[in-house]
């Protein structure tokens, strides 16, 4: 497993939720939402942030079905990483994110009832199921899958 920080992307039709994070400590923290506008990524803000963090690497999640099918969002994830891997110079790896949405939630919920987390700080819930993806791949690198160059 590499030491630099890795970015995570969690797709969706309206947003993208990024997050960042670090094998050297084992962590991940919220980073940012991306627009999604008529179906085109905000790529100059993706961009933007590859050069203010430059990771080692990109996990994208990929949203299967919960028997593992195919569906509409896992192909936007893979068109996002695929377009990724091509405009820029890292590896890009999917990450399995089943449930990842759910358990973001369910996290913001916890921190809300202990009074950690405002109402407004739920438009950073993309960004938490990033979060989620990137742990995902800290605990088990191997289970992710490189995307090649389309």
């Amino acid at each position: 497993m590499q030491s630099g920080c890795v970015l995570g992307f969690d797709v969706g039709s309206r947003r993208i939720g990024v997050a960042v994070g670090s094998a050297l400590t084992g962590g991940a923290r919220e980073l940012a939402v991306v627009d999604v506008r008529d179906g085109v990524v905000d790529w100059a803000r993706i961009a933007q942030l590859l050069r203010e963090w430059r990771p080692a690497s990109l996990l994208v999640g990929d949203p299967r079905t919960l028997a593992g099918g195919d569906q509409p969002a896992r192909q936007a994830a893979l068109r996002f990483a695929e377009e990724a891997a091509r405009q820029f110079a890292v590896p890009v790896h999917m990450v399995d994110e089943r449930r990842s949405s759910i358990e973001a939630a369910a996290r913001f919920a916890s921190a809300r009832a202990a009074g950690a987390r405002r109402r407004r700080d739920a438009a950073m819930l993309d960004a938490m199921a990033a979060v989620i993806i990137i742990e995902r791949w800290l605990d088990n690198p191997e289970q992710a899958h490189t995307v090649e160059m389309p």
